[in-house]
């Protein structure tokens, strides 16, 4: 007989924190609807149909509400788990929660190496351990111009580099995407796939890096990641589009040079290293100055608004960027 251990940072049943505590904050009205239920009009709505596989099991997590973003009316959990953008199951915004409820998120190991004096491989049990969890709430940019706002649970990135002590050296961080095709249908098959160069692979300057808005999330919504927002452990940069904020990493690499990223590799004058949110510059194909907020409601029908430069955080990242050209260097 298999015996599961509980793990300090998940939480027993009578201690679940209930959605309701999210109204409490006065960002949703909606929102005491059961998932349950809420799934299956979501499920409907995009065309995922009665075949969905049930959601993989999420565990609660204990994480410190930091009061990050506590004004945003937050999107619905619902519609945060059934509109992705994650390839590696397809390219339509319901295909990662239609294939990616079998993908295995535990065990699972991240390694940290390059130009740091310690290399570290961590298993994701460690990430729990060595990490105080945080709560916080964060505007979500697609390059696409939709928009969601999302109570991610995570550590601030910075904590983990740290930890690996980087080198004089270490301009830059990149990042990679598990790559396995048996799991993954989208690395299999170059059409399903959007016919990206598998793995998935992203980057940012040290700075960037380290800036204390850079998380690693584990969770969203008071729970461990489902695997279609990029289980067990992603990325998220606030301040860039979503492309930036690469899902279930299992590499970190400090380095010296620039790292070439996915979607800088298949168009760069669509897609720029940098990728901050900049209403000014409109991506080749549709404008960036307003975008849809996917809130309550029908998600067809979503409010338009007006985009925020570097999505809202100008005040604490534009320091970053002085002196650079965000047009050439978008």
């Amino acid at each position: 007989m298999l015996i599961r251990r509980q793990e300090k940072y998940q939480l027993k049943e009578h201690q679940l924190t209930s959605e309701v505590n999210y109204q409490r904050r006065r960002l949703l009205q909606g929102l005491a609807l059961s998932t349950a239920a809420a799934s299956t009009g979501a499920s409907a709505f995009l065309g995922l149909g009665d075949k969905t596989p049930p959601l993989a099991k999420r565990q609660a997590l204990q994480a410190k509400a930091t009061g990050e973003g506590d004004y945003l009316a937050l999107t619905p959990e619902v519609k945060i788990l059934n509109y992705n953008n994650f390839y590696e199951f397809g390219t339509d915004k319901g295909d990662p929660r239609r294939y990616a409820q079998d993908l295995v998120t535990n065990p699972w190991q991240v390694k940290i190496q390059g130009e740091v004096h310690q290399s570290k491989t961590l298993n994701y049990e460690d990430l729990f351990r060595q990490f105080p969890l945080e709560e916080r709430f964060y505007r979500l940019r697609c390059v696409e111009a939709w928009a969601m706002n999302i109570p991610w649970i995570g550590f601030p990135l910075a904590a983990l580099l740290k930890s690996v002590r980087p080198t004089m050296n270490a301009k830059y961080v990149g990042f990679q995407t598990l790559y396995d095709p048996k799991q993954m249908r989208g690395q299999a098959s170059w059409r399903i796939g959007g016919g990206i160069n598998y793995p998935y692979q992203e980057g940012l300057t040290i700075a960037e890096a380290m800036h204390p808005l850079t998380l690693i999330a584990v969770g969203l919504y008071g729970k461990t990641l489902a695997p279609q927002n990029g289980a067990p452990l992603r990325l998220v940069v606030p301040w860039k589009y979503g492309f930036k904020s690469i899902k279930s990493i299992v590499s970190i690499d400090l380095l010296e040079k620039q790292p070439e990223t996915t979607w800088n590799q298949l168009a760069k004058d669509e897609y720029g290293f940098y990728a901050n949110v900049n209403p000014h510059v409109d991506h080749p194909r549709w404008s960036q100055s307003t975008e849809r907020f996917i809130g309550e409601g029908n998600l067809f029908s979503a409010k338009r608004q007006a985009t925020l430069m570097f999505n809202g955080y100008a005040q604490q990242v534009a320091d970053l960027y002085q002196g650079l050209d965000l047009r050439k260097n978008y």
